[in-house]
């Protein structure tokens, strides 16, 4: 009888698990969760809404939101892309929307939808759930080929029992700590230099003091040295900056990021991509066609009030200078720091509603039409256990859903 063991309760974890049993009901499936929660990080992503994926139903876009795994995911996202994710949660009466940015909820706003979704159709298919009960190692004991598959795998159980499968599907998501990278170490297969991704920046800068909750709709933060630049909504912290700007930056630099203990220095237009002379001509017309205006007045950037006011004290302007007062000297110094911010940073935090690490089991041992292991047959890898990783609003969870279904999809036709 064919016996799959997923091994870990998260996102890919689940699915996988659910469409092994739904793809092949004679199959026995069991879910191994070494906690005593099952989908947690479903639970607090996006606020507690769930970023379930992404409103981008072209597989050539969608892999350009991927730092890690791109290349790979590109045929795996023609077999199961967002379409897909949204038409599977439908069929089960979960109805996803989409916001201005292209992230998608349930309606109902609230993660518990897809957690109780993701569970009731564990049970449904017959699913047998194991909390508390990690995978410590597995044995491969090769069986003669037989049309009714024998068990080949041995598997430890952190409860000191033992079990058996057919099929392993390894999915204990990312971190530094993972039990599924020492599994797949055990089988032979190499895991590429791990870092965090989706981090904000710790910045203690003057211009930033006392800002906090103020966000700015379009700002690049880039880090030249390196040629790195993101461009996106940017969110001022009590610590320095936040915001999708700045956690795409944070998932394209990971390992540079990384390599230097998060001690350099970034880049800021304020504006986005408003280039200098673009800035400069918005602030001569301001003073030419508002002259007797204060500054504090009216800003030609549509800046936060309490942004504007301390960019000028920043640059050391009073508030209540009239425009027409404004010398060039002045006019100088705000273009250089409208354009270009010089913020050095001094460590970074994780990112609360998606924290996704950088690296993991190499793709090159992977085959992506299936994603079973190039070096052990019948043993599968699916999700953020891959050195797999996306930026910011649904991309990762994406990435779950379509690996879970193709592993899913090869055990049960086999």
């Amino acid at each position: 009888m064919k016996t799959v063991a997923v091994i870990g309760g998260g996102a890919a974890g689940y699915f996988a698990a659910i469409n092994a049993a739904e793809g092949d009901p004679a199959a026995k499936v069991h879910l191994y969760e070494a906690s005593r929660r099952t989908l947690t990080k479903v639970s607090v992503s996006g606020g507690g809404r769930c970023n379930v994926t992404h409103h981008c139903f072209d597989p050539r876009e969608l892999v350009r939101f991927y730092p890690r795994g791109g290349k790979e995911l590109r045929g795996a996202f023609h077999q199961w892309q967002p379409q897909d994710t949204v038409d599977w949660f439908q069929s089960r009466g979960v109805q996803l929307k989409t916001e201005a940015d292209g992230r998608m909820f349930p309606t109902t706003d609230d993660s518990q939808t897809i957690v109780d979704c993701l569970t009731q159709a564990a049970k449904n298919a017959g699913v047998t759930l194991h909390l508390k009960t990690g995978v410590i190692s597995i044995t491969n004991r090769p069986e003669p080929n037989t049309h009714n598959p024998t068990p080949n795998f041995h598997l430890t159980l952190s409860t000191g029992k033992t079990a058996t499968a057919t099929h392993v599907v390894i999915a204990t998501g990312g971190g530094q700590k993972n039990a599924g990278h020492a599994l797949a170490s055990s089988l032979g297969h190499s895991i590429t230099d791990l870092a965090p991704s989706l981090f904000t920046f710790h910045i203690d800068h003057p211009l930033l003091k006392d800002l906090q909750g103020l966000s700015l709709p379009q700002v690049r933060v880039s880090y030249p040295t390196a040629k790195l630049a993101q461009s996106g909504p940017v969110v001022f912290t009590h610590w320095g900056l936040s915001g999708p700007g700045v956690l795409k930056l944070s998932a394209w630099g990971a390992r540079v990021f990384s390599q230097l203990d998060y001690q350099c220095e970034l880049l800021v237009n304020w504006t986005g991509d408003s280039k200098p002379d673009a800035i400069r001509q918005a602030l001569e017309l301001a003073k030419a066609t508002h002259a007797r205006k204060a500054l504090v007045s009216l800003n030609p950037f549509d800046f936060p009030r309490r942004f504007w006011e301390r960019l000028l004290e920043y640059v050391s302007i009073s508030p209540d200078t009239q425009w027409a007062q404004l010398p060039k000297k002045a006019i100088n110094q705000l273009v250089e720091t409208i354009s270009a911010t010089r913020l050095s940073t001094n460590g970074k935090s994780m990112n609360k509603e998606e924290f996704v690490t950088c690296g993991g089991v190499s793709l090159k041992e992977i085959d992506f039409k299936t994603m079973q292991s190039r070096l052990v047959p019948n043993i599968y890898f699916v999700g953020e256990v891959l050195d797999i990783d996306g930026v910011t609003g649904g991309f990762n969870f994406q990435a779950a859903w379509t690996t879970a279904h193709l592993a899913a999809e090869s055990i049960a036709r086999a």
